[in-house]
């Protein structure tokens, strides 16, 4: 089982799946990845080389940010956002959709599970 970026890749799944479940790496990276590396995106992840696994490992630690960078550097711009006090910001703060989305009805997952209402009675039976 080879252990890329402090994630250990799944067995017995294509290379180019397996890279995926790095944080920062999806389907399309994965296959700019091991292009660079030389190695076919079919092979699955015990089957890899140790030479195989070092060619993707300096691909990855040289010309991207994954796991634990990448989020630090997600983190600092959110962080940053807020401390401006922008629109965004502001937004991020209290936990409501970021991007422009409607919040009258949907946006249940960045609000939370629906709270009740004091006083409010429920609709009677039609």
């Amino acid at each position: 089982m080879p252990r890329i970026s402090g994630i250990d890749l799944p067995r017995h799944k294509r290379i180019e799946i397996a890279l995926t479940y790095i944080f920062g790496i999806g389907r399309p990276l994965a296959k700019v990845i091991l292009k660079k590396a030389n190695v076919d995106g079919g092979t699955r992840s015990d089957n890899l080389t140790d030479e195989q696994v070092n060619n993707i490992r300096k691909v990855i630690d040289g010309e991207h940010k994954v796991e634990g960078d990448l989020r630090r550097e997600i983190n600092t711009n959110v962080k940053r956002l807020m401390d401006l006090g922008c629109y965004r910001g502001l937004r991020h703060r209290r936990g409501l959709p970021v991007r422009g989305q409607r919040t009258h009805t949907n946006a249940r997952t960045r609000k939370g599970p629906r709270r009740a209402v004091v006083g409010k009675k429920k609709a009677p039976p039609k």
